[in-house]
């Protein structure tokens, strides 16, 4: 069986040095109640800027400029519907947003604005996603 690809994309939202984290939904097969980078999968024939703005968008309310690339980071999960196992290649971006007033989803229970110490405590602690984490290690 062959493997399939996937592939995601994570916006880093830093306004006024605070970095912004939603908390994923208690009832989440994958990773319940551990902070995570926003973001989400790209649909085919999508281009991964405009999926990351739409996911942006739908999970925190928030319009959101890319700035460059941060960081990239390779994931093996099994597909929760297909069982299938899925190799998903994360582009980790830096993004800017003109307001820190955040309208999250039914995807997560909260969100935060945290100094990168305070995410650095949080990775120490094991509270944020093992893709989140990779994520901000350079």
């Amino acid at each position: 069986m062959s493997t399939m690809w996937g592939l995601t994309v994570r916006g880093i939202c830093e306004y006024k040095d605070k970095i912004l984290l939603l908390k994923i939904r208690s009832k989440s097969a994958h990773d319940a109640g551990k902070w995570e980078i926003p973001g989400g999968k790209v649909k085919k024939s999508e281009f991964f800027d405009e999926a990351l703005k739409r996911e942006y968008m739908e999970e925190t309310g928030l319009e959101i400029d890319i700035e460059s690339l941060y960081n990239v980071v390779q994931k093996q999960y099994t597909a929760c519907k297909t069982k299938e196992q899925v190799n998903s290649i994360q582009l980790i971006m830096k993004v800017t947003c003109k307001s820190d007033e955040v309208v999250i989803s039914e995807e997560h229970d909260d969100y935060g604005w945290f100094s990168q110490g305070e995410v650095d405590e949080m990775i120490e602690k094991e509270l944020l996603t093992p893709p989140a984490v990779n994520a901000f290690k350079k």
